[in-house]
């Protein structure tokens, strides 16, 4: 498990050269952003500041996105998006197969192990469908940071009450859909491209685990994940 725990950290690292290993991924969904023209970080609507600073210790505040960040973002994302279905396959397959304990969540992918198989399900196009139509969401309302934080959420509790997934494997999907956008998009991955979105995957991760905090989620140990 420090392994997997190792690997999700990658992400918040600068952004790396970045390799094509196995096939794309699955669930999880995405980030937010800041109010426009705010200097000061996000933070999660709704806690009280001292439960706020007592589970987020150890844990480093995303920096806000600019103006120009944003417009960025969607600038690149409306490339991606064009391909809506068949990038999220990819990033849905990458993820299972190199973090295939994530599986475990889902019980129409959990016997899948052939990146083949896992391409043509229908179940699996349609989770792939839903989680880039939520970034989609996301990456429209970067100007609106009530919306961003709404979006996000729901889906946070959705996923600790309803799903019960250990949040980590938000950090690792966040990783996995920088991998397979610097792979495919290449050309269109500048560092100061690849700079706005590892931010914005940032403040995903961020307002997930926020979403998870407010409904009071357990912390569990690393050997449980």
């Amino acid at each position: 498990m420090h392994t997997l725990y190792s690997l999700a950290l990658r992400f918040c690292c600068p952004f790396r050269q970045l390799r094509r290993s196995s096939p794309p991924p699955q669930p999880l969904i995405p980030p937010s952003v800041p109010a426009s023209g705010a200097s000061t970080p996000w933070c999660v609507c709704g806690m009280e500041k001292e439960r706020e600073d007592e589970e987020t210790e150890g844990r480093e505040r995303p920096e806000p996105l600019t103006d120009v960040e944003r417009g960025i973002i969607q600038d690149t994302w409306a490339r991606v998006y064009e391909s809506c279905e068949d990038v999220g396959v990819t990033i849905l397959i990458r993820f299972f197969v190199n973090f295939p304990s994530a599986k475990q969540y889902f019980s129409q992918f959990q016997d899948m192990e052939d990146p083949e198989e896992m391409e043509k399900s229908p179940q699996l196009r349609k989770h792939a469908r839903r989680v880039m139509n939520a970034i989609n969401t996301v990456v429209e309302n970067l100007h609106d940071p009530e919306k961003v934080s709404s979006v996000l959420g729901l889906v946070g509790k959705a996923h600790a009450l309803k799903y019960k997934v250990e949040p980590m494997y938000f950090k690792i999907l966040s990783g996995v859909i920088l991998e397979i956008l610097a792979e495919d998009f290449g050309e269109c991955f500048t560092s100061e491209v690849q700079t706005s979105w590892t931010k914005l995957m940032a403040a995903l991760y961020w307002y997930i685990t926020g979403a998870y905090t407010e409904v009071g989620w357990l912390k569990l140990s690393s050997s449980a994940v």
